[in-house]
């Protein structure tokens, strides 16, 4: 799985355009923050009971060099997640709490279980890996928070800043993972210019 980046900067383009946040867009991050808690209660809940079981500790700094310390960390059932609060760049819908459990979520469902890691090819099929726990309406959210916010990061942002975080939708184009074709060895968008 690849990003071609033509499609990276088309999805990065959308998203820096989009107003930060869309009231259109509201019902879906409210079914995305119903079950990003439902994973997270599933993740951190007791294997004697159906749970996972890890430990999630949220820090201050960004706690994994790369995907394989993560990984190692997940199978000792433990994550670090870098606090959503210590970012200073608060979220227009989901509170921090809930921010760093979507953090903690997309770590293990995303990138931990594609083996990924975070650079756009890793975040490309980290969002395409985590947009099937997620109901379609949900995953219009998800889209946003992962493959867009990580391509304006990566084709729009000076290296180590963040672009702002947004409460829109992308087109359906580029929030659809039904939508995503695989050409080769490049993912694109059905709708890419």
């Amino acid at each position: 799985m690849r990003l071609d980046p033509v499609v990276g900067a088309a999805i990065a383009d959308a998203y820096m355009a989009a107003p930060s946040r869309d009231e259109r867009a509201y019902p879906a991050y409210a079914a995305f923050c119903r079950e990003t808690v439902q994973q997270y209660h599933f993740l951190i809940g007791r294997a004697e009971f159906g749970g996972l079981g890890i430990s999630v500790h949220i820090v201050d700094v960004d706690p994994y060099p790369n995907v394989a310390a993560m990984v190692d960390d997940v199978r000792q059932r433990r994550l670090m997640v870098w606090a959503s609060a210590a970012s200073g760049n608060a979220h227009p819908y989901l509170s921090d709490g809930e921010n760093d459990m979507f953090r903690a979520v997309h770590d293990v469902f995303g990138h931990a279980a594609s083996g990924r890691g975070f650079d756009r090819h890793g975040e490309e099929a980290a969002w395409l890996k985590h947009s099937s726990m997620y109901s379609s309406l949900a995953g219009r959210a998800l889209a946003t928070e992962t493959r867009g916010q990580n391509c304006a990061r990566i084709f729009r942002c000076d290296p180590g800043r963040f672009p702002e975080q947004k409460a829109v939708l992308l087109p359906p184009a580029f929030s659809d993972p039904r939508l995503v074709r695989l050409t080769g060895s490049a993912a694109t968008s059905a709708a890419a210019p």
